[in-house]
């Protein structure tokens, strides 16, 4: 949602960053008791991790596979394990708190609109359909498939049966006969062969429903299941970057307990690094004798940084993006917004930088 301030442009003042926090806590995002209070975005980096679980039971005739059906190193004993199967990096916006700016009532100057985001950050001046970045729709798991109870396809013989070994020993017979069915059937010598590939495919679908749901009495049933777990990163540009800028533990992956925090040594751990990779020319440096109040908006000039997640030594997922916190901010002359002009602002709702600026003369 985004919010909309009328007011009349004057001076911006920079505020100190807890300046800045005292104001937005103390007031609704862009409105204060003088006018109105903006902030400019930083990158933070959102992170879909999707875990898989998988989860074995045994059978119930688990301890004959080997004899029955010749199977060995069939487990007896239930597991579960956890693994990743994918990271999806996505860059966001956040307001930072160190470049939050104030704006003044002036009756000198033209009435202008302000588009706020929900948390502060400037989104234009003077238009209708400023957007913010979207959230990026939740992982949504494919549906676990049916599974039928093993029970229903045995015979009266095997339900009556008073030991499991003869119910395994007649089980594992009648996976033998439908397998030798299924292989008439596809060798076209069954006794009662389908009129069409329809009719076909639908009679071995069936006896490979039956063969999978009795062969899971020995072999056990394993289901995989897949949640998504969302993590936030914050990359802070300062000036102890250089030795900052190491690989860092981010999260674990524990076989007993799936993904857990960096401080958990019961997982092992994936890490993070973030580099930064601009090449923007340093800024200016401000003249002694400048006045600490300019007439303006202050829009950013981001920088670039790139985000590497690894699985040991291994990486595992590797993007960049654009960060306004490895940039500095330029300020875009207050004379664009006096009476003599209509300004049009848009930033981009990710970087905080100009993405269009119209100044209009009117006749």
């Amino acid at each position: 949602m985004k919010k909309h301030v009328i007011l009349l442009l004057a001076c911006l003042l920079p505020f100190g960053t807890v300046g800045a926090q005292t104001l937005l806590s103390q007031y609704r995002p862009g409105v204060t008791p003088e006018g109105a209070v903006y902030c400019l975005p930083k990158t933070a980096l959102r992170f879909s991790v999707l875990v898989e679980k998988t989860v074995y039971q045994p059978g119930d005739f688990a301890p004959y596979a080997q004899r029955y059906l010749r199977m060995a190193d069939v487990s007896q004993e239930p597991a579960t394990s956890y693994r990743v199967v994918g990271i999806l990096q996505t860059a966001m916006p956040v307001a930072d708190t160190a470049k939050v700016y104030a704006v003044h009532f002036d009756a000198r100057t033209v009435a202008s609109r302000m588009t706020l985001a929900d948390d502060g950050r400037l989104l234009g001046l003077n238009i209708d359909d400023a957007a913010d970045v979207p959230v990026p729709a939740a992982f949504t798991a494919a549906p676990l498939p049916e599974r039928v109870n093993p029970r229903a396809y045995m015979s009266e013989e095997i339900l009556s049966c008073g030991s499991t070994a003869k119910m395994a020993e007649l089980t594992a017979h009648e996976i033998y006969d439908l397998r030798e069915n299924r292989s008439l059937l596809v060798k076209g010598q069954a006794d009662f062969m389908p009129q069409d590939g329809r009719q076909m495919q639908i009679m071995l679908d069936e006896l490979n429903r039956q063969n999978e749901s009795l062969s899971s009495l020995f072999l056990g049933v394993t289901t995989r299941d897949t949640t998504e777990h969302i993590l936030w990163f914050v990359p802070e540009a300062t000036a102890e970057w250089e030795a900052a800028s190491s690989r860092q533990v981010f999260f674990r992956l524990s076989q007993m307990h799936g993904l857990v925090e960096a401080d958990d040594l019961s997982g092992a751990p994936y890490y993070i690094l973030v580099e930064d990779i601009s090449q923007l020319p340093p800024s200016e440096p401000v003249a002694k004798k400048q006045k600490p109040q300019q007439a303006g908006i202050f829009v950013n000039v981001p920088g670039r940084l790139r985000c590497t997640v690894y699985e040991g030594i291994n990486a595992v997922s590797t993007e960049e993006w654009p960060a306004p916190q490895f940039g500095h901010t330029l300020l875009l002359s207050g004379d664009l917004f006096n009476k003599r002009y209509t300004t049009r602002l848009r930033l981009n709702a990710l970087t905080g930088a100009v993405e269009r600026l119209d100044a209009d003369q009117p006749k």
